[in-house]
């Protein structure tokens, strides 16, 4: 494991720390990190401890602070499957459930909230929504992806009418109470709170667990180790417009060290409490401590047979009696005395948790998500395996790497006084390849965690693995940024042919279904290395450009209602792909070209991209002959035959149009008044489109179409296509195996550069700032608030300057994410 980055407030305090005050952070499935810290701000003396800080993974040090209105120090943070909602919990019982502001990471409102006056929330969840995925590691090498990855039946915690989950929260609070908050689809709350059982105790520790019939395990313990951990059954529902809760007492345990005569006493408090995943609720990881050591423990829950007493034995047995059978808690693994642990993470990926495992891991030599983490007090983690419990990995602290210039050695420092440096709050990320840890002096720390956890792996291996994980991402719509950190620029190029082949494999349903996500996946990656960076310019040019197509395909209407199973869309490609001739009227002649009317202002509103689509036909055709490596954009689009097909459809759809409204055809400037561009330029698009229409066998250009390209910059004239900038992000900055160290509030530059521009390529500091969804110059100094995306750094103002449908039709596409589905955040005015 290697530190990839630390962050740190700008002030950090020297005498109010308080180790007393519980950190937490979570992980959300679209990398974005919740975090709390137990400082004051030196300069108002302002408590942060009930604040929420968050951040996205590729911009840490742009943190939103959330002042949280909680009164007491927050103990949960949650987030929800889809990774854009956060729960927090206070030690006074209030829950807040938290919302992005007009869709930004780096803007949040409370949106509902729920409260158990005066009792510490100790555990908190989100109801299971009945989604859950298998990864099966012994099926990576399957080319199926619904072998590798399938759904398993799993009910919801609660369904409204016609099976769909109901959306709501669960929490444990430190009396024994569990309260459960249901959101009604009218944005009502509805709320019920009960006992876990009838002699209600104290709940020091507790976790949430589901089970597939659709029930939740509740685990609690009062924090003694020599007291049973017991386990709840709890159901769900709502009668009669009312909230109802059920518990059901299930078999308990008492920890392993309390019956060992020599550890009996050596360990009195239970420090951990965690099920090993969500979904599986018969297995359970213990941590008791001392202020001098840990030890931990596994269990597992298993059916057995009840021995039956011998008075019974010799009775002749009934035909079909079976031996009656009772569920226990057997211990799985036990460590040896650890030192003291301060913070447990547990893995998010779903593979299958049985002694399989060990062998499937040793055969395939994938660790990803088998290992557990432990945090220790001297600062250093230990990756565990989650079901042995033997080691794996471990990363010795960061209190050396992390110390700054001027400062006095770290051992020094300890010595002088104060607390060591260690890890009060740790979390997996959701491939298992990072994790992110707050320590006691609240500064927030991110780790490699290496896939092959100390093995020595050949490059082959290496590469299957993370294929394997980004087909993963790809599947569930996860980010995949955390896979990004262990892709070295050297292995770019083959990442990219294999992840394309494994994609080709699949069906044409599921094709379809990935067809943006694959793209936005070999954008991200082809950023991280110089040699493909042009190459990343292509892949979002081809994602505007599928937006585009089908945003102006979505507005043709058939004339008559009667019509045959094929839209006018789908009629406008088969028409486009048969008919091979060069002259754009004698393709047009084919069509309806009634389907095509539209009303004016649609049309003229829609000419920013329609002027887009022209000006990207031109600079292809234009620079083909200067085409003859890949470090130049628009290289990835000379073989790409679905693309250049589908410039051919919008230019044929755009010279329709034009007859009806010519203010809405794009604008050229030619050098010859009686010049058709669009003609000229159909006939050349249409030459080089016959030559890779064939992806299996394409051709190079003939001599003439390069030399009628040749001659076009001095017929029209060529406009400089704004390239998408590379992404600001510190994926790009963090491939070295390097410390990186941030501050919050500072962007981080490259070496001597100026901390206030953003890392551009293709294009001057200099030159016009693009609404790059919009097609829109937006001058060199923008006045307009603008948002960018956390993934792809694709930039576009805020508010929409438009008010005809079309226009918001188109953007609509992308009000929740970017065209590559990352998320948006709003930037700085400094920045923009």
């Amino acid at each position: 494991m290697e530190i990839a980055y630390v962050c740190e407030w700008e002030k950090r305090p020297k005498s109010n720390h308080c180790p007393s005050i519980p950190l937490v952070c979570a992980w959300s499935c679209r990398n974005l990190i919740a975090f709390t810290t137990d400082l004051k701000n030196e300069e108002d003396d302002k408590d942060l401890s009930h604040m929420i800080h968050i951040i996205d993974t590729d911009h840490p040090w742009d943190v939103y602070s959330i002042n949280s209105g909680h009164t007491e120090v927050i103990s949960c943070l949650e987030w929800d499957q889809s990774g854009s909602r956060l729960l927090s919990a206070d030690g006074d019982g209030q829950i807040k459930c938290w919302g992005m502001a007009e869709h930004l990471v780096n803007s949040w409102e409370c949106t509902q909230s729920s409260s158990v006056d005066g009792d510490p929330i100790v555990a908190l969840s989100w109801l299971h929504n009945g989604v859950k995925l298998a990864l099966h590691v012994e099926k990576s090498g399957s080319t199926n992806f619904g072998e590798k990855f399938s759904r398993v039946k799993f009910s919801p915690s609660l369904t409204l009418f016609g099976g769909k989950p109901m959306e709501g929260w669960l929490a444990v609070t430190v009396s024994g109470l569990v309260t459960v908050s249901l959101l009604k689809p009218n944005g009502t709350l509805l709320t019920a709170s009960e006992s876990l059982c009838r002699l209600r105790g104290r709940v020091a520790l507790a976790d949430i667990a589901f089970t597939g019939g659709g029930n939740i395990v509740v685990a609690a313990t009062d924090g003694s180790s020599s007291s049973p951990v017991q386990f709840y059954k709890v159901c769900v529902s709502v009668v009669n417009e009312k909230c109802r809760i059920d518990t059901e007492l299930l078999p308990s345990l008492f920890m392993r060290c309390t019956t060992d005569p020599v550890r009996r006493d050596k360990y009195p408090a239970v420090t951990h409490l965690k099920f090993l995943t969500r979904e599986n609720s018969e297995q359970v990881l213990l941590c008791a401590s001392s202020q001098m050591g840990s030890i931990v423990e596994c269990w597992s829950l298993r059916k057995e047979g009840l021995p039956v007493n011998n008075i019974f034995q010799h009775r002749s047995p009934v035909v079909g009696e079976k031996q009656p059978m009772i569920l226990k808690w057997r211990i799985l693994s036990a460590t040896n005395d650890l030192e003291r642990v301060s913070a447990v993470a547990l893995p998010k990926l779903p593979i299958s948790i049985s002694n399989t495992d060990l062998k499937v891991a040793s055969d395939t030599k994938f660790f990803p998500g088998l290992g557990l983490a432990l945090a220790f007090h001297d600062g250093s983690i230990q990756i565990l395996h989650r079901l042995s419990l033997h080691m794996m990995g471990v990363f010795y602290g960061s209190s050396g790497s992390s110390q700054r210039v001027g400062e006095e050695p770290a051992i020094k420092r300890q010595r002088a006084g104060g607390p060591t440096l260690h890890f009060k709050a740790l979390q997996f990320s959701w491939t298992s390849l990072a994790l992110v840890g707050v320590d006691n002096h609240g500064k927030l720390h991110m780790l490699r965690v290496s896939p092959s956890m100390g093995q020595m792996l050949d490059m082959n291996t290496l590469l299957r693995h993370l294929l394997f994980l980004l087909e993963y991402c790809m599947v569930t719509g996860y980010d995949w940024w955390d896979v990004l950190l262990h892709a070295q620029p050297s292995m770019v190029h083959n990442l990219l042919e294999k992840l394309h082949e494994e994609y080709m494999r699949q069906n044409q349903a599921l094709q379809q279904v990935l067809s943006t996500r694959i793209v936005a996946v070999k954008a991200s990656l082809c950023k991280l290395s110089s040699a493909t960076a042009a190459r990343a310019c292509d892949f979002h040019a081809k994602l505007l450009l599928i937006a585009i197509s089908s945003t102006l395909k979505s507005l043709l209407r058939p004339h008559v209602l009667n019509t045959p199973d094929k839209s006018p869309g789908d009629r406008l490609s088969e028409i486009c792909a048969k008919n091979t001739d060069t002259d754009i009227d004698k393709v047009m002649i084919n069509l309806k070209t009634e389907e095509f009317v539209l009303d004016g202002p649609p049309l003229q509103s829609l000419q920013q991209l329609i002027q887009w689509v022209g000006d990207f036909v031109l600079y292809l055709l234009a620079n083909l002959p200067n085409q003859g490596s890949i470090v130049r954009p628009g290289f990835g689009f000379l073989r790409d035959g679905a693309s250049l097909g589908m410039l051919r459809e919008m230019l044929v759809m755009i010279r329709i149009w034009g007859l009806l409204k010519p203010g809405c055809l794009p604008i050229y400037t030619a050098t010859s008044d009686n010049q058709d561009s669009m003609f000229l330029l159909f006939r050349l698009l249409t030459k080089l489109w016959l030559c890779s229409r064939d992806e299996s066998h394409p051709q190079d250009p003939d001599e003439t179409l390069i030399d009628e390209c040749c001659l076009l910059p001095s017929q029209l004239l060529v406009p400089s296509m704004d390239w998408l900038p590379i992404n600001d992000g510190v994926i790009t900055k963090i491939q070295s195996k390097h410390p990186l160290r941030l501050q919050f509030g500072k962007p981080y530059t490259l070496p001597g550069g100026n901390p206030n521009a953003q890392v551009e390529v293709f294009r001057s500091p200099a030159s016009q700032r693009m609404d790059h969804l919009r097609c829109l110059h937006l001058g060199i100094s923008p006045t307009e608030d603008s948002k960018a995306c956390t993934r792809c750094g694709c930039v576009t103002m805020l508010r929409s300057p438009n008010k005809t449908n079309a226009m918001r039709q188109w953007e609509q596409r992308w009000i929740k994410n970017c065209l590559c589905g990352g998320l948006w955040r709003r930037i700085p005015s400094t920045l923009t």
